[in-house]
């Protein structure tokens, strides 16, 4: 009796530690789009500033935020005291507070590796991360996708310096880099996940956090998007075990 053997299935699933750094680095090609530019418009606005070419690099390389280094370049250009750069950095980058409960850390393992993880956890990593299946998630695919990130935003910002060194004027408008980035990304995990409610509930969030407290809408918005998704999760949840206890007393 001839024995059946059942045909191979092949997968497109990354398997080898190579075809997984490959697949991180395809996954940042994506924000890598948005943060090549912005990384051009941080390294023009420092030379347009007056300020020394190497802060550049030295801003990307100590703190990895994009939205921040902007505000900084020209909080130091205006010669802003140092405590209101402090404030003004620990409110925009709080969110990043948020961004640990869901962003898979615990499939790095190595604590320097780790350290890194956590060091270049930005807006753009988060939602490339966000939009891939759980089974296809792994440490060296996520940290490939880091660095290459990573250098996108300090070749950016040098390219940048040396083109506003070249350039004899002024150029305006590249600050809307970050606005265009952060749309792209948005639209993109909207499409990938298809959660409509979680729109809903961010863009309620956003309006309330503008009428309330408009000073500080970002941080507001944040808190109040938690706060929602933990109502809607434990609905669910709730809803999930009444069902079950239905199905249960029904059999």
């Amino acid at each position: 009796m001839r024995q059946h053997v059942p045909p191979q299935v092949t997968t497109s699933l990354p398997v080898t530690r190579r075809q997984q750094i490959a697949a991180g680095v395809r996954d940042s090609f994506s924000a890598g789009l948005g943060i090549l530019p912005l990384g051009v418009a941080l390294g023009l606005m420092v030379v347009q500033a007056g300020l020394p070419w190497w802060l550049a690099p030295a801003l990307s390389l100590s703190a990895f935020a994009g939205s921040v280094e902007l505000l900084v370049v020209g909080m130091a250009a205006t010669v802003t005291p140092l405590g209101a750069i402090a404030l003004t950095v620990l409110v925009v980058n709080f969110r990043h507070v948020f961004y640990a409960f869901s962003f898979p850390l615990h499939v790095v393992r190595h604590p320097l590796a780790k350290a890194y993880a956590v060091y270049a956890l930005i807006d753009e990593a988060y939602a490339v991360n966000a939009a891939l299946p759980e089974a296809e998630r792994s440490a060296p695919r996520l940290l490939a996708m880091q660095v290459a990130c990573e250098a996108y935003w300090v070749g950016g910002g040098l390219a940048g310096v040396a083109l506003g060194t070249a350039l004899p004027g002024p150029v305006k408008g590249l600050e809307f880099a970050l606005c265009a980035l952060f749309t792209a990304l948005a639209l993109d995990a909207v499409r990938s996940r298809r959660e409509l409610p979680s729109v809903v509930l961010a863009g309620a969030s956003v309006a309330a956090a503008l009428v309330l407290t408009p000073g500080v809408a970002l941080f507001t918005a944040l808190l109040l998007f938690l706060t929602l998704l933990l109502a809607r999760h434990a609905f669910a949840a709730r809803r999930d075990a009444g069902r079950t206890q239905e199905v249960t007393a029904g059999a």
